[in-house]
């Protein structure tokens, strides 16, 4: 029998209205009756599952089947060193290692091998022991290769601990600094490391100096106090710079400091000003500057080392094209963008030669510079994939124009990529919109089929067309798999995502009934399953109200389904910084009333719903585990339909579990889960 959660009425007024909240004691983590209310939920959706074991032990094997278990990655050249991971067939986690360098090619892979000469500088399986939960958060080699910061997280929290080895001897340093948050850089010399700490509210805010083995308290070199803006370091490629930078979901700050004079003044580029976004990268005698300035899709300018405040376009404002990153080197510099909802690269020779583009075959995929660690180099490395074509890494040759593949991930059990199909629609929003539908389907499947449809539509975050080894157990079971490329994401360029957010939110929501609604009058769909996570578990909870009738069932996970209350809470963690991107319902009755109008767990009515599955994990910091235990108790109690299931994982943060093995049989649990909904 389904838990019934206990009401616990609490009575709320914002700009004149009051609404009730039952279930506001969910947010206690420390009540003895919140988890056992979890714990419930837990056992009856296993209950409600029991009979998918078989089907889930069925989707685990065929994933763990079509893995090479035993893999290495690249090697990436850095200074005298080939970086690179590897996994072991039976661990849960990977094992990064490096060989001495010899020539600039990356030494020859052979799977299942280390390779010669290697020196193991982090084994996640050890350092996890037994525990449930392993996470590394940083994991930085000093520019002279001799030492190795890493930090590393045991619940989940995404708060780390920060230690230091000795590469040459092997020895962990006594150093420990814990509470530390992602990232850091070191200093030219090695001698110093900077790092990152967080407020109650989880906001990166301070940036710290460490220098190794003193007995002197780190110092703190910056504090941001405007609760809007994250800070974060880094070291610039040259290792010339070290960057500080502050950033607001809109506006950007960034200091830099000689990387020599570690004890020095970091200086401001250009001060903040509301709206302006900007990121640098060092190139010999300039700065490259990325920047939005009366550019909303961002233009590239260079700016003098002496005079960094001073910004010469180099790449012009393009109304059709958004830029995203730019790579400094010595000889060239390389440019992310992104074009017709697709991504590419643009290569600007430091020799004279005109800037041109890398082109690739496949009518969808995505591409990225990575792995790119030396400044001085003639080839580019690229991550490469698409819905068909598992990932791959090239070498791009400055000099011969040359694309070398170094690898393209294995898929195990004959998978051929001509077996499947991959399309691009245009569904029509209610405005008139077209939105973007990426689709992939095995060749020969009979439509209208069942149809997972993936959405995100939040922060300017893209869902690019991309390969899963998990989501061959649906195409190969006669599935359509699309992703519905809403406004809110960035797919199509700054006011794609600009025009999915604050007060015109719901065109996110209004889009992706769109996409489903096409795929289905198209002929592509019978039944569809909606799937997102996260900002994209808002857009399901709000779907789920709009326009419960087209979904025979929605996959929810760690779901923002209770917003108005989260952003109405400024002592939450990340909410003051969310202002930027949903509004301030706090101070601004318009934006209360807007958000009140599309908050999934405001909305729940007593129509019929499809069946829900929300999944959850107790030490969330980013989305609570209150937000989707708070809906499911509401629909269980006020809606039709379903049924209504929750699944939390007691020991785990955003991302679910950590180790490879865990995290696939919880794909499985959730894709048996889909199958069984598509009959």
């Amino acid at each position: 029998m389904a838990p019934v959660a206990k009401k616990i009425p609490v009575e709320r007024t914002h700009h004149g209205d009051t609404v009730i909240d039952e279930y506001s004691w969910l947010l206690n983590k420390d009540d003895p009756d919140t988890i056992a209310y979890l714990e419930a939920e837990n056992a009856y959706t296993q209950e409600m599952t029991a009979h998918l074991k078989d089907l889930q032990d069925t989707v685990f094997q065929e994933i763990k089947s079509r893995t090479l278990e035993t893999d290495l990655s690249v090697p990436t050249r850095k200074g005298a060193w080939w970086y690179y991971g590897r996994t072991e067939e039976g661990k849960q986690y990977g094992i990064q290692c490096r060989v001495a360098a010899d020539g600039d090619s990356p030494p020859e892979l052979k799977p299942g091998e280390p390779l010669p000469g290697e020196q193991v500088l982090l084994d996640g399986n050890e350092l996890a022991g037994d525990s449930p939960f392993f996470s590394i958060g940083t994991s930085a080699v000093s520019p002279d290769g001799a030492r190795l910061a890493y930090s590393t997280d045991y619940t989940g929290d995404e708060r780390f601990t920060l230690r230091f080895k000795d590469l040459v001897t092997g020895e962990i340093l006594s150093d420990e600094i814990p509470g530390v948050f992602y990232g850091g850089a070191w200093s030219a010399d090695g001698s110093t490391f900077f790092y990152v700490t967080i407020d109650d509210a989880w906001r990166p805010y301070r940036v710290h100096r460490h220098t190794l083995g003193s007995d002197e308290p780190d110092v703190v070199v910056y504090q941001e106090d405007d609760e809007r803006f994250w800070v974060g370091i880094s070291l610039t490629r040259s290792k010339r710079y070290l960057v500080l930078s502050a950033n607001s979901k809109i506006t950007s700050e960034v200091r830099i400091l000689d990387a020599a004079e570690p004890t020095g003044e970091f200086t401001v580029v250009r001060p903040r000003r509301t709206g302006v976004e900007y990121g640098l990268d060092h190139a010999g005698d300039d700065f490259l500057v990325l920047h939005n300035e009366g550019a909303v899709n961002f233009e590239l300018a260079t700016a003098p080392v002496t005079d960094p405040a001073t910004w010469t376009p180099l790449i012009g404002h393009r109304e059709d094209t958004r830029l995203l990153d730019v790579d400094a080197f010595k000889d060239h510099i390389a440019v992310h963008f992104r074009r017709d909802g697709l991504t590419g690269v643009r290569i600007l020779p430091r020799d004279g030669r005109e800037p041109y583009e890398i082109s690739f075959p496949e009518p969808l995929y995505d591409v990225a510079p990575s792995g790119n660690a030396e400044f001085e180099t003639g080839r580019l490395r690229l991550s490469y994939t698409s819905m068909v074509t598992p990932p791959s890494v090239y070498d791009y040759d400055l000099r011969t124009d040359e694309l070398i593949l170094l690898k393209r991930k294995p898929v195990l059990g004959g998978y051929d990529p001509a077996d499947y199909e991959q399309f691009r629609e245009w569904a029509t929003a209610e405005d008139g919109t077209k939105v973007p539908i990426s689709i992939v389907v095995r060749k020969g499947t009979d439509r209208p089929a069942a149809t997972l449809l993936y959405g995100y539509g939040s922060y300017e975050s893209s869902i690019d067309p991309y390969f899963s080894v998990a989501r061959l157990s649906l195409l190969d079971r006669g599935f359509v798999f699309a992703i519905a490329h809403v406004r809110g994401g960035g797919e199509m360029g700054r006011l794609w995502y600009e025009n999915g957010k604050l007060t015109r939110k719901k065109n996110t929501f209004t889009d992706f009934v769109a996409c489903a609604r096409h795929l289905k009058a198209e002929g592509w769909s019978s039944r569809i399953i909606a799937r997102g996570g996260s900002a994209g578990g808002l857009l399901m909870g709000a779907v789920a109200n709009l326009a419960p009738e087209l979904f025979a069932g929605i996959v929810a996970e760690v779901p923002f389904v209770d917003a108005l209350n989260t952003i109405l809470d400024p002592s939450l963690p990340l909410t003051v910084i969310e202002w930027d991107e949903w509004g301030n319902p706090l101070h601004d009755p318009e934006v209360y009333a807007y958000m009140k109008s599309y908050s999934p767990y405001e909305n729940v009515d007593g129509r019929p719903y499809p069946p829900i599955l929300a999944v959850t994990s107790l030490n969330d910091t980013r989305v609570f585990y209150h937000e989707p235990a708070k809906w499911i108790a509401r629909l269980r109690a006020a809606a039709t339909g379903g049924p209504f299931l929750l699944k939390t994982e007691m020991g785990a943060g955003h991302g679910g579990r950590s180790g490879r093995y865990d995290s696939w049989r919880e794909e499985a649990f959730a894709l048996s889960w889909i199958i069984d909904r598509a009959g």
